[in-house]
Order: structure tokens, then C-alpha cells, then sequence
């Protein structure tokens, strides 16, 4: 299924950079907890892989509490095509470009991780109801670039857009590497140096002040697009490397094997203040938060011991004897004070307060799914052989499928929103229900004086109610920015 996109309106190629009018965000990370709370909340949402034969779609959710139409999905923007799997996105500018008057948070960047299609949608125009502005062809990407299987976008001060590609055509991770577009849309060129390229690909952030962008490791497309095999770890076909990039420059500098406690490094948060020369990975399989640092040298290291580590539970009735957490999105508050991570096949959220990074403190905990909720035939086993499973509450009245999956914080930090899908072949793997009941999101409140986390009971967005079906539900971005795309320089 195809058809042509309609061109919606140009992108403003702008003027001189203003140095005293502010573009598009916030000035620092301290300044955007004061913006305004949020009211609309896009989520790609994926039909890809659930057997529905319909193009993943944008959902436009209301999170006003004094909307009418609260707490559910108000608009639809289906793609072109069908196959896509809509995965994470990202910003067309951001508050790196906040100095330039003339850039403008304007268009919403979908990579699709199977098809290899990057959709602009535009946000401005109306944004209760975003439409498509273009896509960039993966055929075009792969002549030009070699890369395929796209996932991680970021906006860059200079107004160019920077995406993470996991692999080439073929679904080799040797590869993969990062495609540069212009503010319209168009292909550049690669933007790490030639031989320069990461051993797998995945999240990335870049830290100008300190003149590095760090990278993660996923695995091969052809790998983790068929499920998760634990052969395909041993094989070699997944990561547990960070990459070190000079920036702008796109020369490796060094490579950081995390070893063992540090398998499938998937999301990488540096704190946000720009000054500061340290942040967190989360190693996924071996369920680990691991710290990195600058070093006097202006060399990285990683913390030795990991800072927080996720036991896995022995269990019954499940295909290994042991359950890993399986940390799959973590994020940081804008103040820098507390951190926030989920463990999709246990089930439950955490917070931590990183006020000092070498020693973080737990701070709240909320079990919100997971595998081992009460009325799942898997149950964790104690030391004396007695097994157990944790209460999972209902929310109006609906049981939560899944687990904690994408999260996505409140400028203030008050309100934490979570979906539950992680890509469709790995939903439905350890989550078939998924795939005939769909996803949903649901809010977390937060106390941010004395920590902790509570369900907000009111709000819970069904998308096994979606008009075309049940669909997946993957990551959540606001239109005026968040903790996990603004960039500070």
C-alpha cells in the first residue's frame, strides 16, 4: 500500500541566527520545568506484526484534566504505508536550537525501525490534529548512505536532524551508523567519519560542552527482528558496547565494553545540565543502571561496580529458571534529582534520587503489570521454595496487560505517562495477549519532595479500543518538548 505525501508547507530556512531572540524550548533544563503542564501527548502507535493488515498510525492523546475529552485518543494519523513499525521519534529542532530565532519545533520525526521510512508529520498547523509533511524513502537512504533500520533521532543546534541506524539492508548490524538530514528533510551524507561506524547501533545523546556524543548497543536487525534468542547473544549478535564520539567531529575515540554487566545498553541519558560530564545506561538483559564519567585524561570510563542492579527471580512456569528485570527505557528529571526506570518483564516502575550519581537512593517503587502479577501462571520462587506474585491494580476497572515499557515525564516532573509495548515481535513473544487486547497508557503521579509513586485512578488510554483494532503503543512525546529529546549546549 503507497501513496504519494502531500507536501503540507515548507520548512522556514530562516534568517540570521538571533543570539537574543529565543527559538524553539527552553533556555536551560531548570527553565523548562516552569513551561506550561502538558495537554496533548502523540504516541506512535504500530499495527506492524499484530496481524492487522492497517498502517501504524500517530495518536494525538488528551491528558487535560479539565478536558471533556480526557484521558483518550482524540485524532489519527495513519501513514502511507503499511509494514512501517512506527517505533521512537524525536524533534526537528529542539532547545539546542533555542538561540536561533529563526528554528522552530515545528515537525515531529517517526523513523520506522522495520520499513526504514523517516516521516516529518507537522505538528504546528494543528496540533490536537497533525498532519503528514514528507517522508524520506529508505531505497534513497540506502543508495546514498548504506544505513537501514532507523531508530533514534535527534535535532542538532545547526538546524541538521541525526538519526541512528541499526543496520544495512540486509539487516547486519557491521552496517549500521548515524544519517544526517537537513532541515527539510533531505539526505546529507553518513555523520561519523568512514571507518568510524559502531558495533551495534541503538540510542545516542551528545554532549557539547564536553565535545562527545556516546552511542548504545541493540543488536543485528536480522537478529532481534525475529524475537529474542539467547543463542543469538552468544553468537555474537547483540551488544554491550558504548561508543565515544568527538563532537561534531564523528571520530570514535574509544570503545567501552561494558562486558557482562552491561548486556544490550539500550537507552543512554546524559543528566541535563550541559556542564555536568556524567550520565547512566541501562544494560537491558543483565538489568542493570550503570554510571559513566569523564575522566581527567578526557578519556570515559564506566563505574566498575554498577550503581543500581536489578536481581532477576527465579521462577517457575516460564521458559528459563531465572527472569531478568529487563530495563528497557529509563529517563532523568529535568533538575537532575531523580531518575526513573521500568522493568518490562517483572513489572515494576522505580524511582531513584541521583542527587549524588555514585550512590543513588530508591525512592519509590509501583508494580503496574509484568509477568509475575497475581493470576499469571509464572511465579517467582523464594529461597525455601514457597513462590509468590505481586498485586497489580486495575484502572477503571480494566486490567493492566504487559509491562512498564516507554516512559515519559512532565516538564515539572509530577506526572509520569507509561505504555507497555516494546516491538511488536518481542510483544508477541513474552506478551501475546498484546496482540488481541492491545496496549494501553496509563499516569503515574509522583511525589518529587520525599519520593514516591502512585497510579493516578482517572486516567488510563485503552488502544485495544482503537476503531481499526488493538494496536501497540510505543513512545510518548509532548509538542512543546520533554526530558528525553531537549538537548542543552
Amino acid at each position: 500500500m503507497a501513496m504519494e505525501a502531500e507536501v503540507i508547507a515548507p520548512v522556514s530556512k530562516g534568517g540570521s541566527r538571533g543570539c537574543c531572540k529565543s527559538g524553539p524550548g527552553y533556555a536551560t533544563p531548570l527553565a523548562a520545568m516552569s513551561g506550561p503542564s502538558e495537554k496533548l501527548i502523540y504516541v506512535t502507535a504500530v499495527y506492524n506484526g499484530t496481524g492487522r493488515e492497517k498502517p501504524d498510525y500517530l495518536a494525538t492523546v488528551d491528558v487535560d484534566p479539565n478536558s471533556p475529552t480526557y484521558s483518550s485518543v482524540i485524532h489519527r494519523l495513519p501513514m502511507p504505508f503499511v509494514g512501517d513499525e512506527l517505533h521512537h521519534s524525536g524533534w526537528n529542532s529542539c532547545s539546542s536550537c533555542h538561540g536561533d530565532a529563526s528554528a522552530d519545533r515545528r515537525y515531529l520525526v517517526l523513523p520506522s525501525l522495520v520499513s526504514g521510512r523517516i516521516y516529518a508529520i507537522d505538528t504546528k498547523a494543528d496540533p490536537r490534529a497533525p498532519s503528514l509533511y514528507k517522508y524520506v524513502d529508505p531505497k534513497e537512504i540506502a543508495e546514498k548512505t548504506g544505513l537501514a533500520y532507523p531508530h533514534t533521532a535527534h535535532c542538532l543546534a545547526s538546524g541538521e536532524i541525526m538519526v541512528s541506524c541499526l543496520g544495512d539492508e540486509e539487516g547486519n548490524a557491521k552496517g549500521n551508523g548515524f544519517l544526517l538530514l537537513d532541515s527539510d528533510f533531505n539526505i546529507k551524507t553518513r555523520w561519523e567519519k568512514e571507518g568510524h561506524s559502531p558495533l551495534f547501533g541503538y540510542d545516542f545523546w551528545y554532549q557539547p560542552r564536553h565535545k562527545t556524543m556516546i552511542s548504545t548497543s541493540w543488536g543485528a536487525p536480522k537478529a532481534f527482528t525475529k524475537g529474542f534468542d539467547l543463542q543469538d547473544v552468544a553468537d555474537g549478535l547483540y551488544g554491550s558496547h558504548l561508543h565515544v564520539y568527538t563532537w561534531p567531529g564523528g571520530e570514535m575515540k574509544q570503545l567501552i565494553d561494558l562486558g557482562e554487566t552491561g548486556l544490550l545498553p539500550l537507552e543512554i541519558r546524559y543528566l541535563h545540565d550541559p556542564s555536568k560530564d556524567t550520565g547512566f545506561v541501562g544494560g537491558a538483559l543483565s538489568s542493570n543502571m550503570i554510571r559513566f564519567f569523564k575522566n581527567s585524561d578526557d578519556t570515559w570510563s564506566h563505574e566498575a561496580s554498577v550503581v543500581i542492579y536489578v536481581k532477576p527471580l527465579k521462577v517457575e512456569n516460564w521458559f528459563l529458571p531465572e527472569m531478568p528485570g529487563l530495563i528497557t527505557d529509563f529517563l532523568i528529571s529535568l533538575d537532575d534529582r531523580f531518575m526513573y526506570f521500568v522493568n518490562w518483564l517483572h513489572g515494576d516502575i522505580r524511582q531513584y534520587n541521583i542527587e549524588d550519581p555514585k550512590n543513588p537512593v530508591l525512592t519509590g517503587q509501583i508494580w503496574v503489570g509484568g509477568l509475575l502479577q497475581k493470576g499469571s501462571p509464572v511465579k517467582a520462587v523464594r529461597e525455601d521454595g514457597s513462590t509468590y506474585q505481586f498485586d497489580v491494580p486495575q484502572i477503571k476497572g480494566k486490567s493492566l496487560r504487559g509491562g512498564p515499557q516507554m516512559i515519559q515525564l512532565s516538564l515539572d516532573g509530577k506526572r509520569l505517562y507509561a505504555t507497555n509495548s516494546l516491538f511488536s515481535a518481542w510483544d508477541r513473544q513474552f506478551y501475546p495477549e498484546l496482540m488481541d487486547k492491545g496496549s494501553h497508557i496509563i499516569q503515574i503521579d509522583v511525589d518529587t519532595e520525599k519520593g514516591g509513586l502512585s497510579i493516578n485512578p482517572d486516567f488510563f488510554v485503552d488502544f485495544g479500543d482503537e476503531p481499526d483494532g488493538p494496536a501497540l503503543a510505543h513512545e510518548m512525546r509532548y509538542p512543546g518538548g520533554d526530558c528525553t529529546s531537549d538537548i542543552w549546549i
